[in-house]
């Protein structure tokens, strides 16, 4: 991909990292173009944690970012409005890819407690304490309060950084991560702190994605596509912050050598475009593709801007370029969802 500034290479992916092409069938082979409960010491951590620090955003090209800790660049996307709604697009796509289930981890009727990392805005915890588990105490985190103030009585929101040591006076039912593709720098740690903060024989589940595009048999996606490009260069810069942008793959491994037994892993295509002949397919690519259109310049500024010293206006000149391949259904594009759960040994020292 080149900037006004000159010409750059493709960035190369995690050595170790092997993203499976999984065959998605094409419609046609013709194209046209055409919450006291959660105990005093979460209560004081929810409290002490919604200082006016956390209000204090950043505002940088245009779109607004989360200002707790005065940290500049811990998270890479934006937490305004139009990013909020691309979260909650998000959170349709993703349900609709596990045919309608909040989760896959077999966590039982009755979970007590359940913490739900990067919460984002809160949408999965209120669906989970509203209609699936009523009876059950939700706490959802993120760096950002952009959360709902109206949520129901089980559900409750605090301002924290995942990444920090949790202090958490009690453990969990079952602990939730999902979608926190180029926002980590130690995945094993977080891994280490889901085992130690679940109950004997609670459950752990991670859903997320890498940053790597593939094509379905015919379809005219390759590597020197400006979309690969443009994805390549986008792990590049985060990977130059010490975050991992290709999670997806190695979630499986990361949660066994945790600790964690009864590890299942699914790998999911994801279609981007209406081209799959299956009509699941079909409408979640439809949703997916939006969701480029939309926000391929909140996903890209900052991360081009910081790492490569590209100008807002090489930002949006790739960003006009890349949404008619985007849109191109000729190019069969999709990317893996990945999702691994497993159980804390019911013998584990508590």
């Amino acid at each position: 991909m080149a900037s006004a500034s000159g010409a750059t290479q493709p960035a190369e992916a995690s050595p170790d990292v092997h993203v499976p092409n999984l065959e998605v069938e094409a419609e046609s082979s013709e194209v046209s173009d055409s919450d006291s409960a959660f105990g005093e010491g979460d209560l004081q951590s929810y409290t002490t944690s919604l200082k006016s620090t956390v209000l204090n955003y950043r505002y940088e090209n245009g779109r607004r970012y989360h200002g707790f800790k005065d940290e500049g660049a811990k998270y890479y996307f934006p937490n305004d409005d139009e990013e909020n709604d691309r979260l909650d697009l998000y959170h349709h796509i993703q349900t609709l890819r596990l045919d309608g289930e909040l989760h896959l981890a077999p966590i039982g009727p009755n979970p007590q407690r359940i913490l739900d990392l990067g919460t984002g805005t809160g949408i999965w915890a209120i669906d989970m304490g509203s209609t699936s588990y009523p009876s059950a105490e939700i706490l959802g985190n993120d760096i950002s309060p952009v959360q709902p103030s109206l949520v129901p009585p089980n559900v409750k929101f605090e301002v924290d950084d995942l990444e920090d040591e949790w202090v958490y006076s009690s453990k969990f039912d079952y602990i939730h991560c999902r979608y926190m593709v180029c926002t980590i720098r130690d995945w094993p740690k977080l891994m280490r702190q889901a085992y130690k903060f679940l109950k004997p024989g609670g459950w752990v589940e991670f859903q997320d994605f890498d940053t790597r595009f593939y094509t379905s048999s015919g379809g005219e996606f390759n590597s020197e596509s400006i979309i690969a490009e443009w994805a390549d260069k986008l792990a590049d810069g985060v990977r130059k912050f010490g975050i991992e942008p290709d999670p997806g793959p190695r979630i499986e491994g990361w949660v066994k050598e945790a600790g964690f037994a009864n590890v299942v892993a699914k790998t999911l295509p994801f279609p981007v475009g209406t081209w799959p002949k299956d009509k699941r397919l079909k409408e979640i690519g439809a949703f997916n593709l939006i969701m480029f259109l939309d926000n391929l310049e909140g996903i890209t500024m900052r991360t081009f801007t910081n790492a490569h010293g590209w100008t807002p206006e090489e930002v949006k000149v790739i960003c006009a370029k890349l949404r008619p391949a985007f849109k191109n259904p000729k190019m069969r594009i999709q990317h893996n969802f990945y999702v691994v759960y497993g159980q804390k040994p019911e013998d584990a020292v508590n």
